[in-house]
C-alpha cells in the first residue's frame, strides 16, 4: 500500500510539476491480478483498484498501515466497474456488476472478494474506501438506478449528467459520497465555475478517455490555482481547500468520491470568477 501525506496550501505554492504529481496523482491503479491501494492522511481516505484475471482477488487489509485483521474492520467502500462485467462476493452474497455499476459494502463484512465473467477480457473495478463507525447493508447500485442529475450546456462546454450513487437521499453510509459523471460529446468542462469545499475532501478518477487524450486538471488555492495533466484511469487527490476542476482534450467521464465533516452534496464554497488566479 502506498502512503501519502497531507500537504499544505503554502507547501503546495512551492511545488514543481513533478512533485505536484508525486504528492496528488496516483498514476497506476491497475494491473492485471493485483489490489492497488493508496492510503491518504486527507481525511484517511483510500483509494483502489483492481482487475481480477483467472483468479478471483480477495481485498486484503494492510496491517502495517491499517492496524486492522481485515480491510473493512473500522471502514466502509464504494465500488464502481469501469470495465467490462464482474463480480463481487461480499461474506458469501456475489453481486453480478455491469459497466459503471457500483456497489456499497458497510462496516464489519470480513470477505471481499473481486472476479471477471470473462478472464480474457477482464473487469476493472475502482473504489474507495474512508473511517466508518456504524454498519450500513450492503447494496448494489445500478447506473440505472442511480440518482441522475443534468448540468450545463453545450454553450459553455459542459452539458453533462451527474449520478450519485451513496449520497443522502440514496444509498445510505458513515461518510462516504460517491458519484459519476459523464460529458456529453463536445463537452469538456468539469466544475466549472469552481468551488471548494471545507468540510470535505474529495478525490477524481479520470477515464473513458482515449489513449492520446489528456485532461488539465486545475488544483490548488483559488488565488494560487496550479494544473496536473491527467492521463486514461489516473485519479487526482483534491484536500478541502483545493479548488477541482479541469478541461479536456475531448469528452470523458469521472468518478468522484468525498469524506469529512457531513454530506450534504451541495455544500460548497463557490468561488467567483473574477477571483481565479
Amino acid at each position: 500500500m502506498e502512503i501519502r501525506y497531507a500537504v499544505s496550501p503554502a507547501e503546495t505554492k512551492t511545488l514543481g510539476t513533478e512533485q505536484l504529481r508525486k504528492e496528488f496523482v496516483i498514476e497506476n491503479l491497475f494491473a492485471p491480478g493485483e489490489l492497488k491501494l493508496v492510503y491518504s492522511h486527507v481525511d484517511r481516505f483510500i483509494t483502489g483498484g483492481v482487475i481480477p484475471t483467472n483468479e478471483p482477488v480477495k481485498l486484503e487489509a494492510d496491517k502495517h498501515t491499517m492496524g486492522a485483521d481485515y480491510f473493512l474492520e473500522r471502514r466502509e467502500i464504494g465500488i464502481i466497474n469501469v470495465g467490462p462485467k464482474g463480480y463481487i462476493t461480499v461474506d458469501g452474497t456475489e453481486y453480478e456488476m455491469d459497466s459503471k455499476d457500483g456497489l456499497y459494502v458497510g462496516l464489519g463484512n470480513k470477505d471481499v472478494t473481486f472476479r471477471s465473467a470473462d478472464p480474457s477480457n477482464p473487469a476493472r473495478f475502482y473504489f474507495n474506501s474512508t473511517p466508518a463507525h456504524k454498519n450500513y447493508p450492503t447494496e448494489k447500485i445500478a447506473i440505472s438506478q442511480a440518482d441522475p442529475q443534468h448540468l450545463g450546456s453545450i454553450t459553455n462546454s459542459n452539458e453533462r449528467t451527474i449520478y450519485r450513487y451513496i449520497h443522502l437521499n440514496g444509498v445510505k453510509s458513515c461518510q462516504l459520497v460517491m458519484g459519476m459523471t459523464l460529458l456529453k460529446p463536445g463537452n469538456m468542462w468539469n466544475t466549472m465555475p469552481c468551488h471548494t469545499h471545507n468540510r470535505r475532501s474529495e478525490v477524481y478518477f479520470y477515464f473513458d478517455m482515449p489513449e492520446d487524450g489528456v485532461v488539465f486538471h486545475l488544483m490548488g488555492e483559488p488565488t494560487e490555482t496550479r494544473h496536473v495533466v491527467m492521463r486514461n484511469e489516473q485519479a487526482v487527490i483534491s484536500p478541502s481547500w483545493s479548488i477541482h476542476s479541469g478541461v479536456g482534450t475531448s469528452n470523458y467521464t469521472f468518478i468522484w468520491g468525498m469524506a469529512g465533516e457531513n454530506q450534504e452534496f451541495s455544500d460548497m464554497d463557490m468561488v467567483a470568477m473574477k477571483d481565479l488566479k
